[in-house]
């Protein structure tokens, strides 16, 4: 069966127009930290294959404006992460000169974080958590970054569900958090705010 299409009515954008900008609301520690995790059901992960070079993964992520990669191969099996610190900080160098490398040689694969090192939080211990969780733990881990697993119904397997970015928790509180202060109760929290 065959189908006829008409084009949609169009006009002109005129000299006065705007853009829409994601939804990022302003959330307290109180919030649900649901409300704070980049969900990949609903956003497509920045990803990158372990081969690319490191100088690649930058620009990627640049592009993108996020400062974090899965990294992933030809099957889309997650072999690992690697962020903007992997790339920019010491890593690349120390790597570089014990295998005899320039640094401009090195690729995602040298520099990353493997899956088997990657600590994960479930989406079911999420699910009940506030933002205040959330920024705890970040920064008693001491991470910028955490991923959100769910299990696949049909087959078992982990999932990559959702990311949690201590900068874009940052954003949504309106207040700049620094992983050098380890707080891990919510009065913790609001004392490291200055509130």
């Amino acid at each position: 069966m065959e189908r006829n299409f008409l084009s949609l009515p169009s006009h002109s954008l005129g000299g006065n127009a705007g853009f829409r900008r994601p939804n990022q609301s302003k959330v307290g520690l109180e919030s649900p930290a649901l409300t704070v995790m980049t969900d990949l059901t609903r956003v497509s992960p920045a990803t990158i294959g372990p081969e690319a070079p490191i100088e690649a993964a930058n620009r990627f992520m640049m592009m993108r404006g996020v400062r974090l990669l899965l990294v992933v191969d030809e099957r889309e099996d997650v072999l690992g992460v690697i962020s903007a610190t992997d790339i920019l900080g010491e890593r690349p160098l120390r790597v570089a000169t014990g295998r005899g490398l320039r640094r401009d040689e090195l690729v995602v694969a040298d520099v990353m974080t493997p899956a088997e090192r990657v600590e994960v939080i479930a989406l079911a211990d999420i699910d009940g958590a506030r933002v205040g969780h959330v920024v705890a733990t970040l920064m008693h881990a001491g991470r910028q970054h955490a991923l959100v697993v769910d299990s696949d119904a049909a087959s078992g397997r982990l999932m990559v569900r959702g990311i949690l970015s201590l900068s874009q928790v940052a954003r949504q509180l309106g207040e700049p958090l620094q992983l050098s202060e380890v707080a891990r109760t919510f009065a913790e929290i609001e004392a490291v705010l200055g509130r």
